[in-house]
């Protein structure tokens, strides 16, 4: 009977250190997450104020008139259609 209450008793202890120890991993792996989260929106934030402006600028149109200043409006304007593809989505409905 002592036997079986000393296995038991360093069972429980081992398995509370180990939830422990994966509680703490656990929750350091949230704060990265939360990080890279922020980091990302502030990421989508500059990626829709670029595409407004962008916006804003080729609205009348003025651009492409010019040659060689239309050529690169027109590639910045295809590099921010591919940094659209990378805003973040909110899923909340």
């Amino acid at each position: 009977m002592i036997i079986l209450i000393c296995v038991l008793g360093v069972l429980v202890v081992s398995l509370g250190f180990t939830t422990i120890n994966l509680l703490r991993k656990n929750e350091k792996q949230e704060d990265i997450l939360v990080g890279y989260l922020q980091y990302l929106d502030k990421l989508s934030q500059i990626i829709e104020f670029t595409d407004k402006k962008l916006e804003e600028i080729d609205h009348k149109g003025s651009f492409k008139a010019d040659d060689e200043i239309g050529f690169f409006f027109e590639e910045i304007k295809n590099i921010q259609n591919i940094l659209n593809e990378f805003k973040i989505k909110n899923l909340e409905k």
